[in-house]
């Protein structure tokens, strides 16, 4: 009897697990192959100069989404998914959660403009900036970790997905000349806003969570909860986001536009991997108090499968990588092959990241560890990419970051090895 029920649990967790894997799968679809679609439209309207204005915009304005997010993607989900049967207790969570993250939002608006306003290559196109800085907005109103938390991403996937689809048949319609570049952040802001407005209303009339104000005191608590993972999101895009921005104060637009499209190519890849991690993680976060074997057990599965397929699809991206510039772009971006084949390991390295260090170290107590590992890998970053892409423009850049998420790896393995192999 009591192992019929066991199995019954285990059937529905893992119905569950199965459920958000999907929806993540298609929100991630959303998030990154959509806009994937429009970058061969983009690079022939546009051309590769407006491109790499456009990327360097957004990889600018991705350091204040990482300000406003606070890495609650990651604390905000593990305390709603502990708590998610203590209604109280979930209000209090999203409420100072919400609070803070907009208290960031417009912080982060005030450093934009001072920014935008006091810097010759950035207040040439100071509307760009503005108009990118929708996405934050958005990002902001879009509470993911609330139904990761809850294990309900099926609710919020199709309206998410509906309304950037809608905004990225716009870029196709309304974007003919080199002119209309202005409109492609437009867009898709409204595209993340939109989303992030009617998640709002569902979480009000789905789950019945209502906005409260709370204490100064339960506010800070959220914000020293969050303080570790948001440093290193930090050290993360110090590695990754900054590329294109030291590339573009370096060298130039066209440089930025050639790096860019390799490395869109790169993200897209190593995306695959988050509707996987993404559903597991509340499920990882609770197991792993419970039963630590078990839920170490079940990543090591999933970290040798992800692997193996990982392996065979980098591969044939290292061989086949003119005939997919060719075929996703134009003959002007072949100058973008070259940095897809130094890259397209990364994607497998930022698989195994996930699992040491996200899954395991943040859910074992080594959260310091953890960003210290990042921390160090985001000096090491800022100095090579510095160095390379000083001398060899966009494939040094490309060079630094498959150095140091080598290394980010190497680190994390390094403090997770013990939890791994110990029940070998």
């Amino acid at each position: 009897m009591i192992n019929t029920i066991k199995n019954k649990l285990k059937s529905k967790e893992n119905k569950r697990i199965l459920s958000n894997f999907f929806s993540l799968s298609l929100l991630q679809g959303a998030n990154y192959i959509l806009p994937l679609i429009t970058i061969p439209y983009l690079t022939i309207i546009l051309g590769v100069e407006y491109f790499g204005l456009l990327a360097f915009a957004t990889a600018f304005i991705t350091y204040f989404n990482i300000i406003t997010d606070y890495g609650f993607n990651l604390t905000a989900t593990k305390e709603i998914s502990i708590h998610r049967d203590n209604r109280d207790k979930i209000i209090e969570i999203f409420s100072s959660v919400m609070t803070i993250k907009f208290i960031l939002m417009f912080c982060s608006l005030i450093v934009i403009s001072i920014i935008v306003f006091s810097f010759d290559k950035f207040s040439q196109y100071w509307f760009i900036y503005f108009y990118t800085f929708g996405i934050v907005i958005g990002q902001a109103l879009f509470p993911i970790w609330f139904f990761q938390g809850m294990e309900e991403m099926k609710y919020i996937t199709y309206l998410n997905i509906l309304a950037k689809f809608i905004f990225t048949i716009a870029i196709f319609i309304f974007i003919q000349t080199p002119s209309d570049y202005y409109l492609v952040p437009i867009f898709t802001s409204m595209g993340f806003i939109i989303s992030g407005v009617l998640s709002l209303i569902l979480i009000y009339s789905k789950f019945n969570i209502q906005f409260k104000f709370q204490k100064i005191e339960t506010i800070i608590f959220y914000l020293k909860d969050g303080w570790y993972i948001f440093l290193s999101q930090v050290n993360i895009s110090l590695f990754s986001n900054s590329n294109i921005i030291i590339l573009g104060l370096l060298t130039n637009n066209v440089a930025v536009g050639y790096y860019s499209v390799a490395e869109k190519i790169m993200r897209a890849l190593a995306m695959m991997q988050t509707p996987i991690t993404g559903a597991i993680f509340p499920h990882i976060s609770k197991l792993i108090k419970s039963n630590k074997q078990e839920a170490i057990n079940k990543l090591k599965k999933i970290m040798n499968i992800g692997t193996i397929i990982y392996i065979i699809i980098l591969l044939a991206i290292i061989i086949f990588a003119k005939q997919i510039i060719v075929l996703l772009f134009t003959n002007d971006s072949l100058n973008s092959v070259i940095v897809l084949q130094i890259i397209a390991i990364v994607p497998l390295t930022i698989f195994l990241n996930n699992i040491f260090g996200t899954q395991i170290m943040l859910n074992t107590g080594k959260s310091k560890q953890f960003t210290q590992v990042l921390f160090m890998g985001a000096i090491i970053n800022l100095i090579l990419c510095s160095l390379l892409s000083y001398y060899f423009s966009y494939i040094g850049t490309a060079i630094s970051l498959l150095i140091v998420e080598v290394f980010i790896m190497f680190g994390m393995f390094y403090y997770v090895r013990n939890d791994l192999y110990a029940q070998d």
